[in-house]
């Protein structure tokens, strides 16, 4: 088997996790988070531009994680019940 590249990565099915909040200032912004990386969230202020550009990010993130040797969790990998605590150092 091929060793699993960024390529890879970025085609899976991640659990992605959309939602709103206010910044400082109160204005309205929009979030997408992944489920199976705990500390990527990508920010818009429409959810429209968040979906649109929210893979940028992810291959940022996918980038450093495969340089640094990390274990990429993917999607299906994680236990419901499973302790974010243990998961995010």
């Amino acid at each position: 088997m091929a060793d699993k590249d960024l390529d890879y990565y970025l085609n899976l099915p991640w659990t992605l996790i959309e939602g709103q909040d206010l910044d400082f200032e109160g204005n309205i912004y929009h979030y997408i988070e992944i489920k199976e990386i705990p500390s990527f969230v990508f920010c818009a202020k429409t959810i429209e531009k968040a979906r649109e550009n929210y893979i940028n990010q992810l291959r940022l993130t996918l980038t450093v994680m495969l340089e640094s040797g990390e274990h990429i969790i993917e999607p299906g990998e994680l236990d419901e019940d499973e302790d974010w605590e243990n998961i995010c150092p």
